[in-house]
C-alpha cells in the first residue's frame, strides 16, 4: 500500500469541517479574519494548496490563528512541522521515541496522530494491532459502553503513537486499524454515551488516520458517521455537507450495495430529524432498490452496523415521523421478527418505535408493553439511543398517566437499576 501524497491531516480536517474544496476553506478563512482583528486578510486557494502539499510550509502566526479558529484543531494536529523542531539522529532519537512526553488531550478522548520517529517497529506490530481492533469491533455488540470505551480509547492512543514507528505496508495496515478504532470510539461516544463533542473529535482523528492509509471507503464511513453529529440536532446543511463528502469518497470505493444503501439511510435519518420526511422516504426507497439490485463488491469486515433489519428499522422510524402509522408498524414488526442476537442494541430502538406507533394510535396498553420490552432489553445491552426512544414514548403517554399500564411503566422506568443506568451512562 502506497502512502497518499500530501498533507492528509489538513485535508481530512478540512473535509470533516464541511469544506469540500480548497476554495471553500480559503473563503472561510478570509471571512473569519476580520472577526479575529486581522483586517481584510485574504487567503488564496494557492495558499491552501501549498498547505496540503507533501511538504507544507509552517503557517505564519495570523494564518495559524485562522486555521485553528475555523478547523477547531491545534496547529500541530493539521500536519505542520514547526521550523524549530530539531531532528535528533543516532541513539538520542531512539531514546526520545521510547520515552515520549505524555500526550495532552484537552479533555477529549481522541489522540493526535504522532509524527515519524527514529525507531521502526517490526511488521508484526501492525497485524497484531489490527487483530485487537477486530476483537473490540466484535465486543461492541454486547459489552457495556462504559466498560468498552476506556480500553478502546487507550488502544487508539497506542495506535497513534505506533503510527510514527511504522513504514511501508505496515504503516498502511496500522493506519487503517487506527482509523477503525477511532471510528468505534466515536460511535460509542455518540450513540451509547451521548457525548457528541467527543465523538466529533474522534471522527476527525479517524478521518486523518484513514487519510494516512489512503482508505477511501473507510473515510466515507467516518464522514457519514460525522454527519449524524449535526444531523441529530437539525443542522441540515452541515449534515448534508458531510454526507456529500461521504458519497464522494464512496465512489472511490469500491462500495458494496449495502454500503451505498446505508449512506441513503444515514441521509434519510438526518432529513427525518429536520422534518423533511418526503425526501427521507425517497432515500429509503432508493436504498431498498440499491440492495435489491446488488453489487459486484463485498462489504469490508468492519462494516457491521447495517443489514436488512437495520434498513427496515430506518424505514419504520421515517414512516412513524411522517405519520404513516400502519406502514411504520408493518416495517418495524418485520424488523423485530427478523432481528438476530447481533441486533440486540437495535432491538431496543425498534421496540421503542413500535411503542411510539401504538401511542400515536391511542393504544396505551400496547405502547407500554413494547416500552417495557425495550427496558428488558436495555437491562441486557445498554444503548442510550434506545433509552431515548422509551423516554419519548413516556412523554407521549402523559395524557394516560393515570392508567395502570403507564404507572407500571413508570415503576420500571424509574426503578433503582434503570435510574442508575440512565445517570451512569
Amino acid at each position: 500500500m502506497t502512502r497518499p501524497i500530501g498533507n492528509v491531516r489538513l485535508k481530512a480536517a478540512r473535509q470533516h469541517a464541511g469544506f469540500g474544496s480548497q476554495q471553500a476553506l480559503a473563503d472561510a478563512l478570509t471571512r473569519v479574519a476580520p472577526q479575529l482583528g486581522l483586517g481584510h486578510l485574504v487567503v488564496s486557494t494557492r495558499q491552501i494548496r501549498r498547505w496540503e502539499s507533501a511538504n507544507p510550509p509552517w503557517p505564519r502566526a495570523d494564518h495559524q490563528r485562522l486555521l485553528v479558529q475555523v478547523l477547531q484543531l491545534p496547529i500541530e494536529d493539521l500536519g505542520f512541522t514547526p521550523p524549530w523542531e530539531v531532528s535528533v539522529a543516532g541513539p538520542e532519537a531512539a531514546i526520545a521515541a521510547r520515552n515520549p512526553q505524555p500526550p495532552r488531550y484537552g479533555g477529549q478522548s481522541a489522540p493526535s496522530l504522532s509524527k515519524a520517529r527514529g525507531v521502526i517497529q517490526p511488521s508484526t506490530v501492525a497485524s497484531d494491532y489490527a487483530a485487537i481492533t477486530a476483537a473490540y469491533r466484535r465486543l461492541y455488540a454486547n459489552v457495556l459502553p462504559t466498560h468498552l470505551h476506556p480500553p478502546v480509547v487507550e488502544h487508539a492512543r497506542m495506535g497513534a503513537q505506533l503510527l510514527g514507528e511504522t513504514a511501508g505496508v505496515s504503516h498502511g495496515v496500522l493506519a487503517t486499524a487506527l482509523a477503525e478504532t477511532l471510528l468505534l470510539a466515536g460511535r460509542i461516544e455518540f450513540f451509547d454515551l451521548r457525548q457528541p463533542d467527543d465523538a466529533d473529535a474522534s471522527f476527525v482523528r479517524a478521518l486523518q488516520a484513514a487519510g494516512e492509509a489512503d482508505d477511501a471507503l473507510l473515510g466515507s464511513a467516518i464522514l457519514a458517521h460525522a454527519a449524524f453529529v449535526p444531523g441529530w440536532v437539525g443542522r441540515r446543511d452541515d449534515a448534508a455537507d458531510r454526507i456529500r463528502a461521504a458519497r464522494t469518497y464512496a465512489r472511490r470505493g469500491p462500495a458494496s450495495a449495502e454500503f451505498l444503501a446505508w449512506l441513503d439511510a444515514v441521509e434519510a435519518e438526518c432529513e427525518t430529524i429536520s422534518g423533511h420526511t418526503r425526501e427521507a422516504l425517497r432515500l429509503i426507497q432508493h436504498a431498498e432498490e440499491t440492495v435489491a439490485e446488488g453489487s459486484q463488491y463485498a462489504s469490508p469486515d468492519w462494516f457491521t452496523w447495517f443489514s436488512p433489519v437495520r434498513l427496515a428499522a430506518f424505514k419504520g422510524n421515517t414512516e412513524l415521523k411522517a405519520g404513516h402509522l400502519p406502514q411504520a408498524k408493518e416495517a418495524l414488526t418485520a424488523a423485530l421478527n427478523d432481528a438476530s442476537p447481533a441486533d440486540d442494541k437495535q432491538r431496543t430502538v425498534i421496540l421503542g418505535d413500535l411503542a411510539a406507533v401504538e401511542a400515536a394510535q391511542h393504544n396505551p396498553e400496547a405502547a407500554c408493553s413494547y416500552a417495557i420490552r425495550a427496558l428488558d432489553q436495555l437491562g441486557v445491552t445498554w444503548y442510550a439511543t434506545g433509552m431515548d426512544r422509551v423516554l419519548e414514548v413516556r412523554k407521549a403517554l402523559q395524557p394516560h398517566a393515570e392508567l395502570d399500564c403507564v404507572q407500571q411503566l413508570d415503576d420500571r422506568l424509574y426503578d433503582w437499576q434503570a435510574t442508575l443506568s440512565t445517570l451512569q451512562h
